[in-house]
């Protein structure tokens, strides 16, 4: 499908080299921030308090964010989760105090915003103990129902947030590893070498983006961040792909030229396939609220990037490593063509 054709193979590579200082330079500043600023990283990486309530009705979340966020616990998170009535808190790590301090006065701040009175009850378990719990009961606002439950609350300590960043880590480098075999055996070294290249530099730019707006990087953003590397590397195959299929078939092409082409060719696909994407994260961005948005920021950032990253660096870099006709057509291939034929090849 396509919704136009070039007729005129656009000059790229004329202007790799310009492009790639800019890229260079990008990439330069995105690893300075990280290294000055570093990463902002969220409740699951340094550890913290997670409170599930339960309201009676609909929750406000506006309210019950502004609530949480006045006790100046710093960096809250908020966000419904299962039914619009179920509401999800995390809090940093606070030294120093203990976790049902913390859950206590949390419960306590959002019982009194909606009116009720915290008071303590005990509940026998099935195992027969008895345990003390905080109870939300209505007051002024004169419901005979109580304006919320404590569901459940939970700590998450440092060191499961370290194991989950060494996880994260270690998926990223697997990813990337994996990509390098994927593309060495299907098309050539050169091309494996210069789609990671290109493809790290997108990571790393969308890194040195949260590291320099101090944006919240969470789990969500490092599974935004390894979808980029996949998104991104399908777009550079298929460059490739066509940079493949063009030595087969223009034999008095050179090598910039048939890479002008390949990408040329496939302008069209590109056009279709990211801007479709982009609507669906667009939409994300602007109605997923704060659960997604931060998500939806990275993947922006990456399909951005992945389109330039894959014309103007992994192309350009595959260029100057030397790829030329005979890495990609086998002797085979060469026997069989017809040399007085200016197009003669295989066509994939």
């Amino acid at each position: 499908m396509e919704f136009f054709r070039l007729r005129r193979d656009i000059p790229f590579m004329r202007h790799a080299l310009v492009f790639n200082i800019i890229s260079f330079a990008t990439f330069a500043l995105a690893v300075f921030f990280l290294l000055t600023r570093g990463l902002h990283l969220s409740i699951e990486f340094t550890g913290g308090t997670v409170i599930e309530t339960e309201y009676a009705q609909s929750a406000d979340i506006a309210k019950v964010r502004t609530t949480v966020e006045a006790m100046n616990f710093g960096e809250v998170q908020v966000q419904k989760f299962g039914t619009s009535r179920d509401v999800l808190i995390r809090l940093p790590l606070r030294e120093g105090v203990k976790q049902n301090e913390v859950v206590g006065r949390v419960f306590a701040q959002l019982c009194s915003a909606e009116g009720g009175l915290v008071k303590p009850v005990q509940i026998t378990t099935d195992k027969g103990e008895s345990i003390s719990r905080q109870v939300c009961e209505a007051g002024s606002n004169g419901s005979a129902t109580e304006p919320l439950k404590l569901t459940r609350s939970e700590f998450v300590g440092p060191q499961v947030g370290k194991e989950l960043a060494e996880d994260g880590l270690k998926a990223l480098a697997f990813v990337v590893v994996g990509i390098m075999i994927y593309l060495a055996i299907r098309f050539e070294w050169k091309f494996a070498v210069a789609a990671i290249i290109a493809n790290l530099h997108d990571v790393i730019i969308i890194l040195g983006f949260f590291a320099f707006f101090q944006w919240e990087f969470s789990l969500a953003v490092l599974a935004a961040v390894l979808a980029v590397l996949g998104y991104s590397v399908n777009e550079s195959v298929v460059i490739f792909d066509r940079i493949r299929e063009a030595f087969r078939k223009f034999r008095k092409m050179t090598t910039p030229e048939v890479i002008d082409h390949a990408i040329t060719s496939t302008m069209s696909r590109t056009i279709i396939t990211h801007g479709s994407t982009q609507m669906m994260v667009l939409s994300m961005l602007l109605f997923g609220g704060p659960t997604l948005h931060y998500f939806a920021v990275a993947l922006t950032i990456g399909i951005l990037f992945g389109i330039y990253s894959s014309v103007f660096v992994a192309a350009a870099i595959a260029m100057w490593l030397g790829v030329k006709r005979e890495d990609l057509v086998s002797a085979g291939a060469k026997k069989d063509q017809d040399p007085n034929d200016p197009n003669a090849g295989a066509v994939v």
